[in-house]
């Protein structure tokens, strides 16, 4: 679907973009995070065919980006931080408005603009002013905007910035609702937390480098991870753990040791009578679920370590 390679972008003084390289399966919704100045907001214009790096590769949909450029814009949607409304406009003259101008014709933008309306649930808010609706359902707005020509892709940045909880919630649901009616999204964000409700995978940028992309929320079909907690610090625990069969990656943080082992629950109910018996002062042992917000500490940690993406 989406499918990068080698892509520099220069500023002046300043790489945004160094050798950046993935690819994007169709249905994703891919978060895109690092701190400011990553390059993150570059590398979406670039995706949308709004910026032009200095070199480098862009494939959508089998389309090159660099050199058609409109073709680009039919196949995708883009909403960027900081988008406009026309204040006095409604909602559907707001979106009828954008249909036009991404070519829909006289006759169909009308129906075309109800379409979106619907799928962003602002059917009832039509003959609104777009300068009277709230934050969240100005996002609603700017997202019908963007889709409106029916794009196989969305890039988004920032979406959620200023939003409440609640607002933050209905994002969510509405980026599973899009990517399940055949939708690829791109979501760049600060907000891991949000991200981890509705991503498929990640990609790590800093610097202008990639330096992470893995799946995000997809459990191993043999290995889960569990988290044991004890009530007080016991210096062999490591080599207690060491000595089990099944268990891999260990890592002990005080009293907590948290490691990969089978999935199977009755293998896991004697591997806690096998720890029990060896007098472990255990308090908890459950199950524990990657976050996107540890898997991204810890990627930048051991790729910071190791002197990558600096």
């Amino acid at each position: 679907m989406i499918d990068v390679k080698n892509l520099y972008f220069d500023y002046p003084g300043v790489r945004a973009l160094d050798n950046v390289s993935f690819s994007v399966k169709a249905g994703n919704i891919t978060a895109l995070v690092g701190p400011n100045g990553a390059g993150k907001t570059t590398l979406l214009r670039c995706l949308a065919g709004l910026e032009q790096p200095f070199s480098g590769s862009i494939q959508v949909e089998n389309t090159d980006v660099l050199k058609e450029p409109r073709e680009c814009h039919r196949k995708v949607g883009f909403l960027s931080d900081f988008f406009g409304l026309y204040e006095e406009l409604t909602v559907e003259k707001c979106i009828c408005y954008s249909a036009l101008s991404h070519g829909h014709s006289p006759d169909g933008y009308l129906s075309a603009a109800k379409l979106a309306a619907e799928r962003l649930n602002l059917s009832d808010r039509l003959n609104t002013k777009a300068g009277e609706l709230s934050r969240g359902l100005r996002q609603k707005l700017a997202i019908a905007q963007a889709i409106v020509h029916e794009p196989k892709i969305l890039l988004l940045d920032e979406p959620a910035s200023g939003l409440d909880p609640e607002a933050r919630a209905d994002l969510a649901e509405l980026f599973i609702r899009l990517s399940d009616q055949g939708i690829t999204l791109i979501v760049s964000s600060h907000i891991l937390a949000e991200l981890d409700e509705y991503s498929t995978d990640m990609i790590i940028l800093k610097n202008g480098k990639i330096i992470s992309h893995e799946i995000i929320g997809q459990e191993s079909e043999s290995a889960v991870l569990l988290k044991l907690t004890l009530t007080k610090v016991v210096d062999s625990l490591h080599d207690v753990l060491t000595e089990v069969d099944h268990v891999t990656d260990i890592k002990i943080d005080g009293a907590t040791a948290c490691f990969s082992y089978v999935k199977d629950p009755f293998a896991q109910h004697l591997l806690l009578k096998d720890l029990i018996l060896r007098d472990l002062p255990i308090m908890s042992f459950v199950q524990e679920k990657v976050d996107m917000q540890n898997a991204y500490l810890d990627t930048v940690k051991v790729k910071t370590e190791a002197g990558e993406g600096i």
